[in-house]
């Protein structure tokens, strides 16, 4: 393959985006859309950093897993990524590539402390700990050296992240008293393009040969959704089976919570009693599979019909993502926090099926009653 330029500049290194966006970069340079090259910057430690460049920036992904009732088990190697810097030592070189007329993308995925700002941060430093004051000066930088703006796709798992990101880069500048012109280049020159990512990946198997020669191999169910905001039409993004773009991405986020994050939720007041531990178990279990089918089909759907797209194949295939004979989803993990994310998941949609229906949802009240620390361990 030819030598693509550099046009992305990622902020994290882990399984996660390796496994999404930097897999469907290369799939997509692999058909002859050259969208281009990643620059990985690991921001806290550096020994992906060192494993990716000692690899040359090549990897494995094992997709593994249920697609339309038929299994999938295939590896695809990745070669989107040219190099990796580590932040604390190669500032400098991350700026450089600010600076490049190449650069088109920032992608991103910090975790959720990742916007939080760090009252010590200052404009000189090199460089600042907070990501979003590591953004605001590769912005800076690049509109210094009066190159276009960037497409700025954040991969957090934020309602509005990309909204929430601009105001905290606007707001920085702002106590940093940068020139107004770089706010009005920050906030029209770039584009801030809020996301829903939606995938399942995970370690590989410690047993697995491809470790041999492949400390970064890692796995990913086949399922894959990318969904982008395009308020103003869509543009500036390239194009991949698992990218869609959307007036509202918020519709994205609904279906998702009240769907597949409900499921989980509601899961545990089925499974956990009887002794199993894995989620793959409790929907291969009849009488549960027959039971989540009723609250996905009588209770749910119902409530966000209208609102979300295909909520029906949507929930179709969150059943079969949770049969994947490839991915073991502890229960005890769902189980942390159980009482707030009851009353994020779960607890909305009972609201409205009352105010809807006039009546009280049986199975949401089941899942909903089910609660408390003594029933998560």
């Amino acid at each position: 393959m030819k030598q693509l330029p550099e046009t992305v500049l990622q902020f994290g290194s882990g399984k996660f985006l390796r496994a999404f966006a930097d897999l469907f970069i290369h799939q997509v340079n692999q058909q002859g859309h050259d969208v281009g090259r990643v620059v990985v910057v690991q921001t806290t430690g550096e020994e992906r950093a060192r494993l990716l460049n000692q690899q040359g920036g090549r990897y494995h992904v094992l997709i593994r897993g249920l697609a339309d009732g038929a299994t999938v088990d295939r590896t695809e190697e990745v070669a989107s990524i040219s190099r990796a810097l580590v932040v604390s030592r190669q500032w400098p070189e991350v700026l450089t590539v600010a600076r490049s007329p190449d650069l088109r993308y920032v992608i991103s995925n910090t975790a959720e402390v990742g916007y939080t700002l760090y009252a010590r941060d200052r404009p000189t430093d090199v460089p600042p700990r907070s990501f979003p004051a590591k953004l605001l000066l590769l912005l800076k930088e690049r509109h210094d050296a009066g190159h276009p703006g960037l497409t700025i796709l954040p991969c957090e798992l934020f309602e509005h992240n990309a909204d929430r990101l601009l105001g905290i880069v606007v707001d920085l500048a702002q106590s940093w008293q940068f020139p107004a012109v770089l706010t009005d280049w920050i906030r029209t020159a770039c584009r801030w393009r809020n996301t829903l990512v939606d995938r399942i990946v995970a370690v590989a198997p410690p047993d697995h040969p491809l470790l041999k020669e492949d400390a970064l191999l890692t796995v990913a169910e086949p399922f894959a959704l990318w969904a982008v905001e395009a308020k103003h039409g869509p543009g500036g993004l390239f194009r991949h089976s698992a990218i869609q773009e959307t007036p509202d991405v918020q519709a994205f986020f609904l279906r998702k919570v009240r769907i597949l994050n409900a499921a989980h939720t509601a899961l545990l007041s089925r499974a956990m009693p009887r002794g199993l531990r894995t989620v793959r178990e409790a929907v291969l279990d009849p009488e549960i599979s027959d039971w989540l089918n009723r609250l996905f089909f009588d209770e749910i759907i119902p409530t966000v019909r209208g609102r979300v797209e295909a909520p029906e194949e949507f929930a179709g295939q969150t059943l079969e993502r949770f049969r994947n004979p490839f991915l073991e989803h502890k229960l005890s993990d769902i189980a942390a926090y159980h009482e707030a994310k009851v009353q994020v998941r779960l607890v909305p949609t009972r609201a409205e099926f009352v105010a809807k229906f006039g009546r009280a949802p049986p199975l949401l009240d089941e899942a909903i009653a089910w609660a408390g620390p003594a029933k998560t361990s």
